[in-house]
C-alpha cells in the first residue's frame, strides 16, 4: 500500500531469521576474510561528498554482515571532479580504507546496495558516470538477475527521498538486475512522526540539510535494516537455485 490515510504495517513482512544472525565478524573495512572462506557477498557501492551516504553505509554494511553466510563489501565510485573544484566545495578527503570500485569488480557480487545524493532528484553525476561505464557487462548481460537496492541522501524533506531512488531503477532495468525495495519491512519504525527521518520503501535515506545535520539513528537504524534485509533476500536467492556461495562470477562467466 501508499502511504496515505488507512495505510497499516503488514502483519507479513519479510521475515528476518533472528536465528540466522550472527556477531558482526572482525573483518577489514572491505569485508574480506581469509581466503577459501565461503560467503554470498553484496557489494555496497556509493558515493559521498560530505559522509553522509558513506555513514549509511557504514552501518548497512553491519546489517549484512549480521546474517550468516553473508558479508557486506563497501567500495566507492571514482570521483570526477577536479581537486581544486572540490577544494573550493570544503569537501572533505575521501577514506583510503575503502577501495575505489572498477566496472569488472562487479562481476564478483551476489547482490548490490548502491548509495548516492540527489542532483534535482536523480543520482548524483558520479555515480550516474560510473554505471554509464558498465555498457561491456551491459551487452553481456553479465549483471543480470542480481538483486539490487539504493539509498540516498538529500537536503531537504522535499528534495528527493523517493524520486532520487525510482530514477535509479532504470540503471537496474537495463542490465536486467532485480529491484529490491525494503517495502514497509522496518514496521512501526516507518511510520513514525515524531521526528524528522529520511528513508522511504524505495530504501534507507537521510536529510543532510545545510551539509551540517548528521544522520539520526532511526535512520541509520532503517539502513542497517536494509543491510539484512538485503542479505537474507540474497541468501534466499541461493538456496532457491541452489547456487554454490563462492560462485558468484563463475555462473555469469
Amino acid at each position: 500500500m501508499g502511504k496515505g490515510g488507512g495505510c497499516m504495517p503488514s502483519k507479513n513482512k519479510f521475515p528476518i531469521n533472528e536465528s540466522a544472525e550472527r556477531p558482526a565478524s572482525q573483518t577489514d573495512i572491505t569485508g574480506s576474510e581469509a581466503e577459501g572462506s565461503k560467503k554470498l557477498r553484496i557489494f555496497i557501492v556509493f558515493y559521498s561528498m560530505y559522509g553522509h551516504i558513506e555513514r549509511l553505509a557504514r552501518r548497512m554494511k553491519k546489517g549484512v554482515d549480521g546474517i550468516e553466510g553473508v558479508e557486506g563489501v563497501l567500495y566507492m565510485v571514482p570521483e570526477t571532479l577536479a581537486p581544486d573544484v572540490l577544494e573550493q566545495m570544503k569537501v572533505p578527503p575521501k577514506n583510503d580504507e575503502i577501495p575505489v570500485i572498477s566496472v569488472d569488480d562487479l562481476m564478483e557480487a551476489d547482490g548490490f546496495l548502491f548509495g548516492f545524493p540527489t542532483r534535482y532528484g536523480c543520482m548524483a553525476a558520479q555515480m550516474k558516470a560510473f554505471f554509464d561505464s558498465t555498457g561491456k557487462l551491459w551487452r553481456e548481460q553479465k549483471l543480470a538477475g542480481l538483486p539490487a537496492g539504493f539509498f540516498v541522501s538529500t537536503g531537504t524533506q522535499g528534495g528527493g527521498q523517493e524520486t532520487t531512488a525510482w530514477t535509479a531503477v532504470t540503471q537496474l532495468a537495463h542490465h536486467g538486475m532485480l529491484y529490491v525495495p525494503i517495502g514497509y519491512t522496518f514496521g512501526a519504525g516507518m511510520f513514525r512522526m515524531d521526528s524528522i527521518r529520511g528513508g522511504s520503501p524505495y530504501g534507507a535515506g537521510t536529510f543532510s540539510g545545510d551539509g551540517s545535520r548528521e544522520p539520526s539513528e532511526p535512520e541509520l537504524a532503517l539502513a542497517e535494516h536494509q543491510g539484512k534485509y538485503m542479505a537474507m533476500t540474497v541468501k534466499r536467492l541461493a538456496q532457491h537455485y541452489s547456487l554454490p556461495p563462492d560462485n558468484a562470477s563463475s555462473r555469469r562467466s
